[in-house]
């Protein structure tokens, strides 16, 4: 999407790129981390309250966050945002060379939203208890499912940190806000100790806000 000359206004008078970014919103932390690994500098636009700054509905017609703007480029959906940047700023490569693994990759994206992304957001938006609770133990359930798997590589079905990191990190990070207790044991042993080298990431630790960094104090 192109901007219009009211909404290159708005932005003109910023760097090159703007990201508008929500504290609370795991979509947007993950193109953060995008951001981080690449070393792009960006004129970072942040909410830790869900809403949206009255500037942003002039260049995004759905008032949403994370929206990127790059120069006249206007992006509103996370996963585009990320290959993008990946495509823009290509070093260091955050998707496989080959096109059958930048497929899988993209299909393990696209399982991550409909398996725990669905589920996080019912957890964070959810206005009934049962729904919330029961959405918690799920989220609990399939990680714990999976956990041997990240015993195999170093990260998430890859030897290299990928955008499907970078997805499941926020998520991740947020477990104890959203309610869902991994405790120490021979299963999640895999997952705490994936989860332990992603945070120690230097992008991942660059990448958050003040109100994440709130959330596991």
């Amino acid at each position: 999407m192109k901007l219009s000359d009211d909404a290159s206004a708005v932005v003109s008078k910023r760097s090159s790129m703007t990201l508008f970014s929500d504290s609370t919103n795991h979509y947007s932390h993950r193109v953060r981390i995008v951001l981080a690994e690449k070393g792009v500098t960006v004129d970072l636009i942040e909410s830790d309250s869900g809403i949206a700054p009255a500037e942003l509905a002039d260049v995004n017609p759905y008032n949403t966050m994370p929206t990127l703007v790059d120069r006249d480029l206007v992006l509103y959906e996370s996963k585009v945002m990320m290959e993008y940047l990946d495509e823009r700023f290509p070093h260091p490569p955050l998707l496989p060379v080959y096109p059958v693994a930048r497929a899988e990759s993209r299909l393990l994206m696209y399982r991550i939203e409909r398996d725990w992304c669905s589920l996080v957001d019912a957890i964070q938006n959810s206005r009934s208890d049962n729904v919330v609770t029961k959405s918690a133990k799920e989220l609990r359930d399939g990680l714990m499912a999976i956990a041997p798997i990240f015993a195999e590589k170093p990260y998430f079905m890859s030897e290299e940190f990928t955008l499907v990191d970078c997805c499941i990190a926020p998520i991740l990070w947020r477990l104890p806000s959203l309610g869902v207790d991994i405790r120490p044991g021979k299963q999640s042993k895999p997952l705490l100790a994936y989860m332990d080298s992603l945070f120690r990431r230097e992008s991942f630790q660059e990448s958050l806000t003040v109100h994440e960094r709130e959330m596991r104090l």
